[in-house]
């Protein structure tokens, strides 16, 4: 082939304007058309594309849930058998409690498969309420804008229903997802065109809206009349040293066997999650490792400085990772491809500042313990303005390596 394009490069004189043969020009255009190659060619495939598609990276985050799903679960049923035993109730109420003890279940907070039923039976509801009412809105848009269904609400509400409290009201889970369905996605055209993570967005309404039913000491177990502090919480009252009065060591709070939202509680099960959508390219790994680094940064700094009235500057960078649900927001929020960064620099400057703003809110916001949910979307809300920064320095780079050249 290298041959015959030497051989079609002597002969383009002749057929040229001007040349002996220029009335023939055109058939001999076609012809070297048809043995034209590039003289050097890549042998690699950097700019082949899979079958990948929407369903496909949405399916993968499913599969990247799993973990989470499965120890939230758990945790749910072991924190809500724990205290019943404390307190020295024999069964659950309402349908839950007919389900287990029909099945002969039990409440033995030592029996994984007890606690894990439990558990099922808080979390199956809300995922229920939460993907039929977002599939209501799929329906309604998708017959408004007369194009097909897509697959995006299915990891939104997953995502919903993993960082709610077990005890939310069904009632408040459908008006949540419909808040992040309609105003966090739909209103700006639907999957792909949203600024917002719509599974935070509806998070952060409920919050707000709702506060008892979403902080407080009574909401984390599943279990009335049952009240005590998540570790996080007991971090903004004493620090680390309240922490582990309270009977929870970092190994705890590392694995999720401690209160809190239904799936965002085990660093481990998000670290599992993370190998895989990393792995498989559905998230980006510089996110990550940037609201790693902003949050080993910033800890370090206020533990620097130290204050005596401020537990929470002495809180290491080690133990903010486990506690909340940093893990799970840095991990499958942080990384939302629509909402997130677009540029590879752009994404280290986005996953930085919302390791900052984390530690920020978490040290110097005595009414707000948690700081992820809070640090995302605003780095949501600035996501487009970093991605154009840095476009326009590569720019006036390559402006100024062109002037250079020039002269």
């Amino acid at each position: 082939m290298k041959g015959l394009r030497r051989l079609m490069d002597r002969l383009n004189p002749l057929f040229a304007k001007g040349g002996k043969y220029e009335k023939y020009y055109a058939l001999f255009e076609m012809i070297d058309g048809f043995f034209y190659s590039l003289p050097d060619v890549n042998q690699s495939a950097p700019h082949v594309r899979d079958g990948s598609d929407l369903k496909r990276v949405m399916m993968f985050v499913v599969v990247g849930l799993i973990p989470c799903t499965f120890m939230g679960m758990y945790n749910t049923g072991l924190q809500a058998n724990a205290a019943m035993a404390s307190l020295g109730i024999e069964a659950a109420a309402g349908w839950r409690g007919g389900v287990l003890d029909g099945l002969g279940i039990g409440y033995d907070p030592a029996n994984i498969w007890a606690c894990t039923w439990h558990g099922f039976l808080y979390f199956f509801p809300i995922y229920v309420v939460s993907v039929g009412v977002a599939g209501i809105w799929e329906v309604v848009f998708a017959a408004i804008r007369n194009h097909e269904i897509n697959e995006g609400a299915l990891v939104t509400t997953m995502l919903f229903a993993l960082i709610v409290p077990a005890t939310t009201p069904l009632w408040q889970v459908a008006l949540g997802i419909t808040f992040g369905i309609v105003l966090g996605k739909e209103v700006f055209g639907g999957t792909g065109k949203n600024f917002l993570n719509p599974a935070l967005t509806g998070r952060a309404f409920l919050y707000f809206s709702f506060p008892a039913e979403h902080s407080g000491d009574a909401v984390w177990t599943a279990v009335d009349g049952f009240s005590g502090a998540t570790a996080l919480g007991l971090a903004a009252e004493g620090g680390v040293s309240a922490i582990q009065d309270g009977g929870i060591t970092w190994m705890q709070s590392f694995f999720g066997t401690i209160q809190g939202s239904l799936g965002e509680t085990s660093a481990f099960a998000c670290l599992l999650g993370a190998i895989f959508i990393v792995y498989t390219g559905v998230a980006s790994w510089r996110i990550i490792a940037g609201v790693f680094l902003g949050v080993i940064a910033t800890s370090t700094l206020f533990n620097l400085i130290g204050s005596e009235a401020n537990p929470m500057f002495a809180v290491p960078w080690y133990w903010h990772l486990v506690l909340g649900g940093l893990a799970f927001g840095m991990i499958f929020m942080a990384t939302d491809p629509v909402s997130a960064a677009m540029t590879d620099a752009g994404r280290w400057i986005f996953g930085i500042l919302i390791g900052l703003m984390t530690v920020l809110i978490r040290v110097s916001n005595p009414a707000f313990p948690e700081g992820i949910m809070l640090a995302i979307l605003f780095a949501n809300i600035f996501a487009p303005l970093i991605d154009y920064a840095v476009v326009q320095v590569h720019i006036a780079k390559r402006s100024r390596h062109l002037a250079r050249q020039s002269n």
